[in-house]
């Protein structure tokens, strides 16, 4: 590992300008590239502090044995600089959004002699025009097999094609009218390619006049009393029209946008994009990816639209029939920084004016948040995918047992995470997994109270051993033999495990070392040898053994560690949830305060009681006086007090009125 500080350029040295820069290792090999307003602020970031750097960032940093850069007079020129040299130099630790090859596209080979219309993935090729990409293969067959009857292409394989010319007979599509058969010679190479540049047409959005143009036919070949060709038409417009309804209008006024959102973390993040053309979607794709840097949406954003926008340009370029890749619109979450910079340089593509801007109301903004929800869906997929996978939990599991050096699997797996809002309202949650499957009904929450004020660490070391105390107490460990037919850890009246009976294997603790090391102590002090302690470290995602000076390092793309964070998060999910209740109650019962002879506990008892300060104003004093430990005075008081605060309320309100 490299210290960042022996190829530090000197401060002073790197120009205020903005440019491109690129970080070498130490054969030489560019492992970055980047581009910065200003060269000088952005390099002397990535020189700070390791331990706040993001973690491939720090990755990056450590990895490289030297940095340079290319000073340029315009942020455009920035632009079109940095993506050039990630195209050359396929830097490893810069994000590429490739077009995911999992992704159908229809395809039309128009530099055949008879052009072909096919299902296809991977890589563009030139002289081939593709329309998408779709969701699933069987939409563009479906549609294909509507639109044949009015535009009959070939979409046999060149194999097939060559083989019925041999023969002389056409295929079952050439009987059926869903194929011009070309290759017996029904019709000529120029009418075939005239068939194919009419589907082209429809399908990249110049419908209604193709269906006007059918109708005006249908009709003059009725009044020519040439019926069964009136019929013909009839069902081409019925075909056509239904290829279209597959095809959802999001936009009235026939707008062409490409409509981008994301979801992200601190470490991934996912981007779906929707190409609306002609106010119909006629396309979808998304990738997740790994962040090389701490990135908020704005600066997603323009890496994403930088690298997307320049591939497809070029890919455009090589088919020129294709048209321009660049909408009239760009819709985005959030606009970056240099928004005036990042439009420009994307009307340069479009060679004609593009508008980049965040939908604020209307039907734009529905479709934005139905982008959105699509990039969360596809997060939470991608984040899920792998623990809700038998195969993938049991590596995941397996991995654990090898990095951290377990004697066995770590079946079940409990955490331990802290909630609180400057060291008030301080709680705990304890969740458990059992083969990478949560198990909810094991689930526990504490209050603390010992250790609230002393921090994080002496609250995860109250919570371990309130837990390990109940285990031990439970299993009957240290005490009396359990009486004859009973069983250690097993309710006698209810025949079910009692709620701490079973230990786990793993402990996770939400936290570093220190955490690790004070959840270790308590077992140990308790007499528990048989339990592993790791901490999860958020903010680099390390995993720290107790008493350990160096973390382990899992994978980032590791099951063990996918594992490892859902657990954490699942803690954190449950801390914060009882958190929020707790607080909530207490600012309930804070109108209570001043009260004669109402203490916190009574506040507690009879928010409890009644549910809601709400409820409690409804009641009487005979009411009020139900609740144990109120007595009649206090009960009165409380009564007094809230009616008070409701009449001068009332009072507000209707002085506010009038």
């Amino acid at each position: 590992m490299a210290d960042p500080s022996t190829y530090r350029p000197s401060p002073g040295s790197i120009p205020e300008a903005p440019g491109v820069y690129k970080f070498r290792d130490a054969t030489r090999r560019v492992i970055y590239v980047g581009k910065a307003k200003s060269l000088r602020s952005r390099l002397n970031s990535y020189f700070a502090d390791l331990s706040g750097l993001h973690p491939r960032t720090r990755q990056m940093v450590t990895t490289a044995a030297s940095v340079e850069w290319t000073v340029v007079s315009t942020e455009v020129e920035a632009l079109q600089l940095e993506y050039n040299w990630i195209k050359e130099f396929d830097p490893r630790f810069n994000v590429r959004y490739r077009d995911d090859k999992s992704y159908p596209v229809l395809a039309v080979t128009l530099h055949e002699e008879f052009p072909r219309l096919h299902v296809y993935r991977g890589p563009r090729k030139k002289g081939v025009r593709y329309f998408g990409p779709y969701a699933h293969a069987w939409a563009i067959r479906e549609t294909l097999d509507l639109l044949l009857r009015v535009f009959p292409a070939r979409t046999c394989s060149n194999g097939v094609f060559r083989r019925h010319g041999q023969i002389g007979r056409p295929c079952l599509l050439g009987y059926i009218d869903k194929c011009s058969a070309p290759c017996v010679g029904k019709v000529s190479a120029e009418q075939h390619r005239e068939i194919v540049e009419e589907f082209c047409d429809f399908l990249a959005g110049r419908t209604d006049a193709m269906v006007r143009r059918l109708d005006r036919e249908m009709a003059e070949a009725s009044e020519s009393l040439e019926f069964e060709r009136a019929a013909r038409l009839r069902d081409d417009i019925g075909a056509l029209r239904r290829a279209m309804e597959k095809q959802a209008v999001v936009l009235g006024d026939g707008t062409d946008a490409d409509v981008v959102a994301f979801a992200h973390d601190e470490l991934e993040a996912a981007v779906q994009i929707f190409h609306v053309r002609g106010g119909r979607v006629r396309g979808q794709r998304g990738w997740v990816i790994d962040k090389v840097e701490e990135m908020d949406v704005p600066a997603l954003v323009e890496q994403f639209l930088a690298q997307f926008y320049a591939e497809q340009a070029e890919l455009a370029a090589e088919s020129p029939d294709t048209g321009s890749p660049v909408p009239r619109e760009v819709l985005v979450p959030e606009l970056p920084a240099d928004a005036a910079a990042l439009t420009e340089w994307l009307s340069g593509l479009r060679g004609a004016r593009v508008r980049l801007r965040v939908p604020q109301r209307g039907d734009k903004r529905a479709l934005a948040e139905t982008v959105s929800r699509n990039a969360a869906e596809a997060f939470t997929q991608h984040k899920l995918r792998r623990a809700g996978d038998l195969t993938a939990r049991s590596a995941a599991l397996a991995e654990l047992q090898e990095h951290l050096g377990l004697d066995t699997a770590p079946l079940r797996i409990e955490c331990v995470d802290i909630s609180h809002i400057g060291g008030s309202d301080v709680v705990a949650s304890l969740v458990v997994f059992e083969d990478g499957v949560p198990r909810k009904t094991e689930y526990r929450r504490f209050a603390l109270r010992e250790a609230a004020e002393e921090g994080d660490v002496a609250s995860i070391a109250e919570v371990v051993r309130r837990r390990f105390a109940r285990y031990l107490k439970e299993t009957q460990n240290g005490d009396p033999e359990p009486a004859q037919g009973e069983r250690p850890g097993i309710d006698p009246e209810t025949g079910r495990p009692r709620k701490f009976a079973y230990p786990p294997n793993l402990l996770v603790v939400d936290g570093a070392g220190p955490q690790a090391t004070a959840a270790a102590d308590v077992l140990a002090e308790l007499g528990i040898t048989d339990v592993a302690v790791v901490g999860l470290a958020k903010r680099l995602e390390e995993v720290w053994l107790p008493a350990d000076p160096d973390p382990v390092i899992l994978p980032r793309t590791s099951d063990a560690l996918y594992l490892l964070q859902r657990v954490r998060d699942e803690a954190h999910r449950f801390a914060v949830r009882y958190h929020r209740e707790k607080r909530s109650k207490r600012v309930q019962a804070s109108v209570l305060d001043g009260v004669p002879g109402l203490g916190q506990a009574r506040k507690s008892a009879l928010i409890k009681h009644f549910g809601s300060v709400k409820r409690l104003r409804q009641a009487g004093v005979d009411d009020i006086a139900e609740v144990p430990g109120v007595g009649r005075r206090t009960a009165e008081a409380v009564y007094a007090a809230l009616a008070g605060g409701q009449g001068a309320r009332e009072n507000t309100e209707r002085e506010s009125s009038t």
